[in-house]
């Protein structure tokens, strides 16, 4: 996730940085970098979650038009769950100081937050994977283990980003 850092560190124009050379300037500067970068990771994250939701959504179409109703059901459980996530992931105030400052969030956390923003892609990773195996077990009597398998992972994902959240606030396990 530094790769990201420094990829918008490295964009700033000449005025960001002769600003970032005038005293008690460039921490306002570092905190709108990291604001920058924080953006663009979570928004990658819920992207490729959108398209795995989308997946699901036409393995439930698919399932309906075949009269399997029990299987979209089930389906449903994990699209739930996948929805809150996208939802959570793209409506939380962006950057790593939030709460209008209120919470600094100091180096230790930040490695924290960055794996788990990693977490959270290597989740996407598997979750898609995830629907792969539903969508070839279709019809198979391997159906109902990857659909449970599905449902966990999204579970898995909405707990990974409760406990990010968790890092930010101060409320850790």
């Amino acid at each position: 996730m530094t790769d990201m850092f420094d990829k918008v560190t490295a964009q700033q124009d000449i005025i960001r940085k002769l600003l970032g050379k005038i005293p008690g300037f460039q921490g306002y500067i570092e905190r709108e970098n990291r604001r920058s970068s924080d953006k663009v990771v979570r928004e990658t994250i819920a992207n490729r979650f959108e398209e795995t939701w989308a997946r699901i959504s036409k393995l439930q179409t698919d399932f309906i038009k075949s009269g399997d109703l029990n299987n979209v059901g089930e389906l449903e459980s994990a699209a739930i769950k996948i929805r809150q996530f996208i939802d959570r992931v793209q409506k939380a105030s962006y950057g790593y100081s939030g709460f209008f400052d209120a919470v600094k969030v100091n180096e230790t956390e930040l490695a924290q937050l960055y794996q788990y923003d990693l977490s959270m892609l290597d989740l996407a990773d598997e979750v898609s994977k995830a629907v792969d195996l539903v969508e070839t077990s279709m019809g198979g009597e391997g159906l109902p283990a990857s659909i449970r398998n599905l449902v966990t992972l999204a579970e898995q994902a909405v707990q990974t980003y409760n406990r990010r959240a968790d890092v930010i606030t101060g409320i850790q396990q």
